[in-house]
């Protein structure tokens, strides 16, 4: 039984010296088992927490305890350390938090419970050496992002491109780049809306009062290269803003264009029009999950279920999805839920 057993014995050689542990210490004993017995789990991630709960606390109870104790180590040691898991993981923002969580409870629905999580991980090159050293199965990433920050290549304009360029570099770690799952997560510039639909119809129009984010204001693909394809007039200096302010600026008229990106929950609840990139002038980011070749050999169903998400998630469900976290403040688990039932998958 390893571990666990090291526990058992060690209780049970407390009681023996006439240090015997009372039922208030109990708990840390088996938590300490089932971390031993599954140290990549949470707690009682297996099921057992309802055995927990019943255990005894009154004097009259105390009793069983021990004989309980046995009984919870047996079943984390026989049931967790054996019992291979897919890890699902993600990076540490809103999104990939509620991705992350969409992808786990599919993938707990369609192989039986199966799964582990490791959300919220850190940022691209975290996540990137997580999944290559093995430490997690799966993630969602984003074609651009992996393009320019892992693969150390130039951005390019065609979507298909990107995804080949990246599918191809990543093979010498072993990983497999699926179909997108239906959106990008790239630079949007948003307007109050007047009718206007995209870039060039703005730079036509008008002169802009412009909030954006230091980055975007800077970066060689943000502003001043937007302003030279589209040959977009500003009304003075950009106002530069923390992200999080730039929607609140734009409906008290403080401006008149924010640069945002594309599945801001904002987005999703302001009577606001995103205006069309028809230049094609940002790179695409298309969101796709990624997940390791070992790992599709060792689950035969992985592939396959993880395939029912590409194409479901388009741009304006991921905007919903944010705003449910971040504008709303509801549980990733429930909004994963939510989605998941109404898109026919559970």
């Amino acid at each position: 039984m390893g571990r666990p057993l090291a526990t058992i014995l060690y209780y049970k050689s407390l009681k023996s010296s006439g240090h015997a542990a009372s039922a208030a210490s109990l708990p840390g004993l088996v938590a300490n088992a089932a971390e031993a017995a599954c140290p990549f789990r949470p707690r009682f991630g297996c099921g057992y927490a309802a055995l927990w709960d019943r255990f005894p606390t009154c004097p009259a109870e105390r009793s069983s305890a021990p004989a309980l104790l046995l009984i919870l180590a047996a079943l984390l040691s026989a049931g967790c350390s054996r019992e291979p898991r897919i890890r699902v993981g993600s990076k540490n923002f809103s999104e990939q938090l509620v991705l992350g969580e969409i992808v786990a409870q599919h993938l707990e629905h369609r192989l039986g419970g199966r799964v582990s999580r490791k959300l919220d991980l850190g940022g691209t090159l975290l996540a990137q050496q997580a999944i290559v050293n093995g430490q997690i199965d799966v993630y969602p990433e984003y074609t651009g992002t992996a393009l320019t920050a892992v693969l150390r290549q130039k951005p390019l304009k065609d979507p298909a491109r990107v995804l080949e360029s990246v599918r191809q570099g990543y093979r010498q770690w072993q990983i497999e780049w699926l179909d997108p799952l239906g959106f990008e997560n790239t630079f949007a510039m948003a307007i109050q809306t007047t009718g206007m639909q995209t870039l060039s119809e703005a730079a036509r129009q008008r002169s802009w009062r412009l909030g954006a984010g230091y980055e975007f204001a800077h970066r060689e693909d943000g502003l001043p290269g937007l302003l030279k394809t589209y040959g977009l007039r500003l009304n003075g200096a950009p106002k530069t803003m923390d992200l999080g302010l730039l929607y609140q600026a734009l409906a008290k008229g403080q401006v008149d264009m924010v640069a945002g990106n594309s599945t801001d929950g904002m987005l999703s609840v302001l009577k606001v029009t995103v205006l069309e990139d028809d230049k094609h002038y940002f790179p695409p980011y298309e969101c796709a999950l990624v997940v390791r070749e070992a790992a599709e050999r060792q689950f035969p169903a992985l592939r396959g279920a993880l395939n029912e998400l590409s194409g479901r998630i388009t741009s304006e469900t991921m905007r919903r999805l944010n705003y449910e976290l971040d504008g709303k403040h509801r549980p990733a688990r429930e909004i994963a839920r939510n989605f998941l039932h109404s898109a026919g998958l559970q």
